[in-house]
């Protein structure tokens, strides 16, 4: 009886220390972890917060933009250039006014000059940005549409950048479909710059021609759009030699867009 009990206790002391040993070795692994080891998964995750936030800042932004493009459906909205010259007090001149109350002359002048597939592309000329990326002289040559210079001056920055173009293409697209051509049209007449401090058609017409935007004749109207690519070296009423045969070309082909401009009817 004695050696069953002794047994017994053997048997018992055994298992002991299996459970001691098995409880050793799942703890070693833990004893060997030095802190910079345990720190490694911590870091990994932050890392992995900081690039899907980075990644996501994009997309807000855009979200952001199309809910002021809602906005601004209904209410003429300033430009970024406005923006900045309030921000540092200083003079800004704009009376917005509704496309009917703007020369047809200065919208052909404007389409003829700047963008005479504007009736017939969504927002962006794929065709004209595909030849200017196949061009060894792209970056000297634009392919920027109205719609795309509209929400560049309303939404975003002067300058060229990829960032920029990344986000104009696709705010281009989405504000042209949800403004329509009209509008697109009537926001970028309202916030185009013609003078240091002046914009707006309305204003230009006003300051250079003495007269209301709806009475702007063919020859002004080719003159003020002769001059949008660079407003502050450019006077429309006193035009240099350059600017005088930029509008006689733009008055030769105001006479070819006149049948593509049905997109602008009500």
């Amino acid at each position: 009886m004695v050696g069953r009990a002794f047994g017994s206790g053997n048997v018992a002391r055994v298992r002991e220390v299996r459970i001691q040993d098995e409880a050793e070795r799942a703890e070693q692994p833990l004893r060997r972890r030095s802190p910079q080891a345990a720190a490694r998964p911590a870091r990994g995750r932050s890392l992995r917060r900081i690039v899907g936030l980075v990644l996501l800042l994009p997309a807000l932004a855009l979200g952001f933009l199309l809910a002021m493009a809602l906005v601004y459906s209904a209410v003429t909205p300033p430009s970024t250039l406005m923006l900045g010259r309030w921000a540092v007090l200083k003079p800004v001149d704009r009376q917005s006014v509704a496309l009917a109350a703007i020369s047809p002359h200065l919208v052909q002048a404007v389409i003829a000059s700047e963008d005479q597939r504007f009736c017939l592309h969504a927002g962006v000329d794929w065709g004209a940005l595909r030849d200017v990326v196949d061009d060894e002289e792209g970056p000297s040559r634009g392919a920027s549409t109205i719609s795309m210079q509209t929400v560049k001056n309303v939404f975003l920055w002067p300058g060229r950048s990829v960032l920029r173009k990344g986000l104009e293409i696709p705010l281009a697209l989405a504000t042209d479909a949800l403004w329509g051509k009209r509008r697109m049209l009537e926001v970028y007449l309202n916030v185009a710059e013609w003078g240091e401090g002046v914009f707006g058609a309305e204003t230009a017409a006003q300051r250079w021609f003495g007269k209301p935007a709806r009475d702007l004749t063919r020859g002004e109207a080719a003159l003020l759009a002769a001059v949008l690519p660079n407003p502050i070296l450019r006077n429309p009423a006193l035009p240099s030699r350059g600017v005088r045969a930029q509008a006689a070309r733009i008055q030769a082909r105001m006479n070819g867009v006149g049948g593509l401009m049905g997109c602008l009817k009500r």
